[in-house]
């Protein structure tokens, strides 16, 4: 019988203990936070680092570290600015496909390790590319289809408001401003949770159809629309504990992360404050070299907290996977046999001797 979302954390756990605890191993571990964050299981936090150093108002402020006087080529100079911009778009256009398909792979990849319990990046990768180009593509193409959406879904109600005239004279339209956008806000908070079920459907109950039959997104979505019609409540369920679920961990893991990031940042920092007044005493400025330099230690930094949080999160990371699998298992038979394969028969015993 199918086990329930409540049931299946036992399980999971469990799973989670033994691929990671018994025996421990880093390598393992650190393959697994690799690719769990290229998978995108790794939790996004919210910590934002801001700096602001004050403005000099002085018209040679070169004597002064790091004079924050934007460079006046920039200002004076549209053209020179939109030659920068453009390219900086087209590269993050690029590096979200590029990392969408690395993610689609990973996804595989993923799945894989948590099955079998070891984690090979290499041999996954060659394993899984077909498999991966198709999520890529599935990926792709809800992003796209998602992205027009949202866009009709916003844009659609400002170009009614604009036609009649609410924003020429707001004072005299408070109502209807306030209940349009308090109705436009409940649709697009509905948008994003249908595209977030969808999402995480799709990695959870889709990806291991397409990894053990090689079969489409669109055929294993096919498929788990009988599952879902057939045990609406079920999986109704199974959404609400990944939610609870998730919130618990993100909390945990958190804390964790904040204490860990304090304590690697306290040295960080008094580097930082040494690299200041070292580079106030040499008198530098802001210019490429020294602008470049930033970027460079900044990603170097960023990087090493990535890496950090990916560490941290690597027992979340093998958790709700398994807690995918040890659920869908009950209910899709080729994924059951794989994680529970039906012993070999026992030989026939010898025949006794006679007399």
């Amino acid at each position: 019988m199918p086990i329930s979302a409540v049931d299946a954390i036992a399980p999971a756990f469990q799973h989670t203990k033994q691929q990671l605890l018994q025996p421990f191993r880093f390598t393992q571990w650190l393959r697994l936070a690799f690719v769990g964050f290229l998978a995108g299981e790794l939790g996004s936090g919210g910590c934002n680092s801001n700096f602001n150093v004050p403005s000099t108002h002085h018209p040679h402020g070169s004597e002064h570290f790091l004079n924050t006087a934007w460079p006046s080529q920039f200002g004076d100079h549209a053209a020179l600015l939109a030659s920068l911009i453009i390219p900086l778009i087209v590269l993050g256009l690029g590096l979200f496909v590029l990392f969408l398909y690395i993610n689609s792979i990973m996804r595989f990849i993923l799945f894989d390790s948590i099955v079998a319990r070891e984690c090979h990046i290499r041999q996954g990768w060659v394993r899984r590319r077909h498999n991966g180009r198709r999520f890529f593509v599935w990926q792709l193409v809800l992003t796209l289809i998602s992205a027009a959406a949202f866009m009709l879904l916003i844009g659609i109600p400002l170009l009614i408001a604009w036609g009649q005239g609410w924003f020429n004279h707001p004072g005299e339209h408070l109502f209807p401003l306030i209940l349009g956008g308090l109705l436009l806000l409940l649709l697009v908070l509905a948008f994003i949770v249908v595209l977030a079920v969808i999402t995480v459907m799709t990695k959870d109950f889709v990806v291991p159809q397409m990894a053990l039959e090689d079969i489409s997104a669109v055929e294993g979505w096919r498929r788990l629309w009988v599952l879902l019609k057939a045990e609406k409540g079920g999986y109704a369920v199974y959404i609400i504990m990944k939610i609870a679920l998730a919130i618990a961990a993100a909390i945990a893991l958190g804390i964790i992360t904040i204490i860990v990031f304090l304590v690697l940042l306290l040295p960080i920092g008094g580097l930082g404050v040494a690299a200041v007044l070292g580079g106030k005493a040499a008198g530098l400025t802001w210019n490429v070299n020294t602008i470049a330099l930033a970027v460079v230690v900044g990603c170097i930094v960023l990087a090493a907290l990535i890496f950090v949080a990916s560490m941290i999160s690597v027992p979340a990371i093998v958790f709700f996977p398994a807690y995918s699998i040890y659920f869908f298992a009950a209910r899709y038979p080729a994924l059951s046999a794989l994680l529970w394969p039906t012993p070999p028969d026992a030989p026939p015993l010898p025949p006794a001797p006679l007399g």
